[in-house]
Order: structure tokens, then C-alpha cells, then sequence
């Protein structure tokens, strides 16, 4: 009997604790600081932020951090690295 027949489906909180929250700071921060840089430049420049763009860069860095962190996920699983530690 293979390891595969004796799981079962994972459930939205499986998939949220894999997505690591605690780590969507680290993604955050960087776009933040990023706007608000922008925002006090662009007074003294007479350029307003474009805030659609702000927004995608926040949606696409807090995708690219939950990616990676299934991606680090799947490959402990593979290795079986996380055998001892979960």
C-alpha cells in the first residue's frame, strides 16, 4: 500500500497554514515603504502615485510569497525533510 492511498484531501486550513501568514509581512513592507517614498517624492515632483500600480505590486509580491512558500513546502515534503520535524 503506497504512502498516497493513506491521505487524505487537504482542507482550506491545510492550505492557508501552508501559505505561512506570519511570513505576508515580509512581502508587504517592501511595497509600503516603496508608496509612501513615492507618495513624498511625488510631491515634491507634482507627480502623483499611480495607486492601481501599488495595489498590483502588492498583489504580486503577496502571491510570489505565498508561491514560494508551497514551493519550500513541496520540496521538504519531496526530500523528506520535514519527516523528523512535523
Amino acid at each position: 500500500m503506497s504512502t498516497a492511498e493513506n491521505t487524505t484531501a487537504p482542507t482550506v486550513a491545510d492550505w492557508v497554514a501552508g501559505a505561512r501568514p506570519r511570513t505576508l509581512p515580509a512581502a508587504v513592507v517592501p511595497v509600503a515603504v516603496g508608496a509612501g517614498v513615492a507618495a513624498g517624492l511625488g510631491e515634491s515632483f507634482g507627480d502623483d502615485v499611480v495607486w492601481w500600480r501599488v495595489t498590483a505590486a502588492l498583489v504580486v509580491s503577496l502571491l510570489l510569497q505565498v508561491g514560494v512558500n508551497y514551493a519550500n513546502d513541496y520540496s521538504d515534503g519531496v526530500r523528506g525533510t520535514d519527516d523528523v520535524r512535523v
